[in-house]
């Protein structure tokens, strides 16, 4: 099933299709055979897939993430952090990194964020001095951070497929009532892999400027008090709105659907606003609404007495503003017709994510019952070296899938197969596997498929958007040290586990 998959794949049938037909045949197969597989459960798992509340989040992220990249955040970002690290040798490229990092954990979507990336700071990069194989190693690199900075998608997928694996591997072990591991956990467990990779990234792209002796300025930085103001208006929005989010889901306030959901409405927000420059009240009002109703609702001593009216009302007041600001700025996006555009997108990002997952499901069910996940187990069980030889192997084929799969689908295929094993292992230090750590590992070493040919996304998407000057050969050779870091930050998750299984314990234990 797998080696027909892949061709299939490789012949470039569409994945959802491929995944669940190949399934269907094996099962005629099975069935024909006399060790025919339960076929009356795929609807079941099927519909419980599609029902899953949690998932709800996904269409959310994606619309969040598109509403942003159309406002175009991405341009006042990158002039205002180039002015910021201007005195850093290569401080144009830094703040590619930088931007990146904040349009991950604000956008989530690699494909937007380098060919915004691309079409905005690539010239620049060009016309400071910048190598090509650096300027573009660094924008592509910096796209990939979405999958692993929080909220991603891949996270949220990946902690789904995580949880229903890690219930699996306890109940295996023995134990019935395990405790849940939620996307929370793998937020909080990706967060400081996430500031190390923008680290290691930085401290690569100032180390090759000092040796080319290149601080690549932009020569349009303007006045230092012009600048200034420009930083704080620039990172302002997106870094309160990514605050939010991520304090909410980090801090127990929301569930990570609702803090989503308020992504969504923040994103609404800045949008609308950009597009009426003279109304800041289309900025003001909801926001100011928002803190009213945030203020009373914390000041549980004014609710009794003659407070209380008072402070219903101011609560009812805010409540209203957040209300009638956010349709404005829906009647303003509408109008200039992004909205339109943003629901077209996600309609059809969010099917394309939900069919492969459908096909996937069928895939794993049908591989199950004709005994895959026993050879599967007995192979990973068997292998030398304990964990390091099990884990290696699985990060080895999860890396060499990627130079010709999709992240998605091999979160789909390769997860539920091999997790469920791996989480009955000892960690490197001896404690229990940490599903954590596990996802963490995974969602680094995805992250290098967008990075290597012949079917990295990245690259792909950086060809389209930069000059043609711009040779092929210097963004493939370009992106290459920058999987070398990856694979460097993976080696440091093996040898330090504690990077991502820190934050989770600390917050949630």
């Amino acid at each position: 099933m797998l080696v027909v998959s892949l061709l299939m794949l490789l012949l470039g049938y569409p994945a959802a299709f491929t995944l669940g037909g190949v399934a269907l045949v094996f099962a005629g197969i099975g069935f024909f055979s006399g060790v025919g597989p339960t076929m009356g459960a795929i609807p079941i798992r099927v519909f419980g897939t599609i029902s899953n509340e949690t998932l709800i989040a996904v269409p959310l992220f994606i619309v969040m993430g598109i509403v942003l990249e159309r406002a175009r955040i991405a341009e006042d970002l990158l002039t205002a952090l180039g002015w910021l690290f201007r005195k850093v040798p290569g401080g144009l490229v830094v703040s590619v990194t930088v931007v990146g990092a904040l349009l991950a954990a604000s956008t989530g979507i690699v494909g937007a964020t380098v060919v915004t990336m691309g079409l905005i700071s690539l010239p620049s990069l060009l016309k400071a001095g910048v190598s090509p194989r650096l300027a573009t190693g660094s924008i592509a690199a910096a796209g990939t951070l979405g999958q692993i900075i929080p909220p991603s998608i891949v996270l949220v997928f990946l902690a789904d497929q995580l949880s229903n694996a890690y219930q699996t591997s306890q109940r295996e072990m023995g134990n019935f009532a395990p405790d849940p591991f939620s996307i929370a956990d793998l937020f909080a467990a990706a967060f400081l892999p996430g500031l190390l990779l923008v680290g290691v990234y930085v401290i690569y792209q100032v180390a090759v400027s000092l040796r080319t002796n290149s601080r690549a300025r932009d020569p349009s930085t303007g006045s230092a008090e012009m600048a200034t103001v420009d930083v704080w208006l620039a990172m302002g929005p997106p870094l309160a709105l990514i605050l939010c989010v991520l304090g909410a889901i980090l801090g127990g306030v929301a569930t990570p659907t609702e803090a989503a959901s308020l992504g969504v409405a923040g994103a609404l927000v800045l949008a609308g606003s950009r597009q009426v420059p003279d109304r800041s009240w289309l900025l003001l009002v909801p926001l100011s609404g928002a803190f009213a109703v945030i203020l009373t609702q914390s000041a549980e001593a004014l609710w009794v007495g003659r407070g209380a009216v008072f402070t219903f009302a101011v609560s009812v007041i805010g409540t209203l503003a957040v209300t009638g600001g956010l349709l404005a700025n829906i009647v303003v996006l509408f109008r200039s017709g992004i909205l339109s555009d943003v629901l077209q997108s996600a309609v059809e990002f969010t099917a394309m994510v939900f069919a492969i997952m459908i096909g996937a499901t069928i895939f794993s069910l049908i591989f199950r019952d004709l005994g895959g996940d026993e050879t599967v187990s007995a192979l990973l069980q068997d292998l030398p070296g304990g964990t390091l030889g099990a884990v290696l192997i699985v990060m080895a084929v999860m890396f060499a899938l990627g130079f010709f799969l999709d992240f998605l689908e091999i979160v789909f295929v390769v997860v539920p197969l091999v997790a469920p094993i791996l989480l009955q292992l000892p960690m490197p230090d001896g404690s229990p596997m940490s599903p954590a750590w596990l996802g963490v590992m995974m969602a680094v070493n995805l992250q290098t498929s967008f990075l290597t040919p012949p079917f990295g996304f990245a690259l792909f998407y950086l060809r389209g958007a930069a000059p043609k000057e711009v040779a092929t050969a210097d963004i493939y050779l370009g992106a290459a040290p920058f999987v070398g870091l990856q694979l460097l930050a993976l080696i440091c998750l093996w040898f330090f586990p504690d990077i991502a299984t820190w934050l989770p314990r600390y917050l949630f234990s």
